[in-house]
């Protein structure tokens, strides 16, 4: 069942309201449909200029998107502390290609509570790495006491689907092998991402059950990116997104190709096609009001527990995409990383 809904109210907001891109504001000729939340919308201030820099992108352009994103992402996440607490070791990992890949070991020092962690970083499976990612991933780790497995999967349109999701499966196998070297109990594996690293952890769920693979105990998903079918824009949601509908656009054709939105995509390809969750483990689902994959999230929620999944779903109200990551220290960003961290040590 769906445990918990943060419920939003819609009110009018004033343009001031609007944490970037002011402009945006009366692109439409319309008054808002939703309020920013005020602690966000102070805090994003320190970053105004490193959005407002972004020019917009044209659709296809996935190396302009590539440049920019791993820029703003590796500036905003030098804001974040880098625990003391957590060691880090990697294993470069031969794939069944005869390529290899990097996966990403932090462990908690004095710390063993037998379950893991695997987990798949964002980028709209077209750019990001582990690396980027180091400080966030340490930070759950120092938090949580659990250790966290880091995927370095390869990226569309270089290696288009279905390679990144193999890739994420041969790391998932890798960990349950090699569980109790690594003092990990083979039962106790969760699987969590955001973004296109949520998508591709629901995806690995289904892949993994319906392959007879590794169990999973559990599917964190961080405002998941499941549908290839979201690319029309909502005037609504417009003026506040970061993650836009043409960016998707552009991510999902570069990942899928010629297939993108027609019936041959399938679940493992695009998680919101999804007929049967039977044998998925529970999950926990979470996203922003003011999120282009709000819609899709909700659905996907309804889904998992009208076929029995036990779910527990967040909607936070007044924030945007990745909005945790630019502001991490608001209360509405503390209550979701409390629920994250009370999650994965419940695995």
């Amino acid at each position: 069942m769906v445990e918990k809904i943060d419920e939003a109210i819609s009110v009018q907001p004033s343009p001031i309201e609007i944490p970037y891109r002011q402009y945006q504001a009366t692109r439409y000729g319309k008054i808002m449909a939703y309020t920013v939340d005020s602690q966000f919308s102070q805090a994003i201030e320190k970053f105004r200029a490193l959005l407002e820099s972004i020019e917009p992108i044209v659709v296809g352009d996935v190396a302009t998107r590539r440049e920019v994103g791993e820029h703003v992402l590796r500036e905003v996440f030098q804001t974040h502390p880098m625990p003391t607490d957590v060691s880090i070791e990697d294993f470069l990992v031969k794939l069944p290609d005869e390529s290899s890949i990097l996966l990403r070991w932090y462990c908690k020092q004095n710390s063993t509570p037998g379950s893991a962690v695997l987990y798949l970083h964002g980028g709209g499976l077209i750019f990001n790495d582990v690396g980027i990612y180091d400080r966030l991933v340490a930070n759950y780790v120092s938090k949580s006491g659990v250790p966290f497995l880091s995927v370095d999967y390869r990226k569309a349109p270089e290696y288009p689907y279905p390679t990144p999701i193999e890739d994420c499966y041969s790391a998932l196998c890798w960990l349950h092998k090699n569980a109790k070297l690594l003092q990990v109990d083979p039962n106790r594996l969760a699987v969590m991402g955001d973004s296109a690293g949520g998508g591709l952890s629901a995806a690995l769920t289904i892949l993994s059950r319906d392959r007879n693979g590794p169990s999973l105990a559990k599917q964190i998903l961080i405002y998941p990116m499941l549908d290839d079918r979201n690319t029309v824009e909502d005037p609504k949601l417009a003026p506040y997104v970061l993650w836009t509908n043409d960016d998707n656009l552009t991510a999902w054709q570069a990942y899928l190709g010629e297939t993108m939105g027609t019936s041959k995509v399938t679940a493992v390809a695009a998680p919101a096609h999804l007929k049967n969750a039977k044998g998925l483990p529970s999950a926990y689902i979470e996203i922003g009001e003011l999120d282009i994959f709000r819609n899709e999230n909700i659905e996907y929620a309804r889904l998992l527990a009208n076929d029995e999944v036990s779910t527990e779903f967040h909607l936070r109200p007044g924030v945007n995409h990745a909005w945790e990551v630019f502001t991490p220290t608001i209360p509405i960003s503390i209550r979701a990383m409390d629920d994250r961290i009370r999650v994965i040590q419940s695995v």
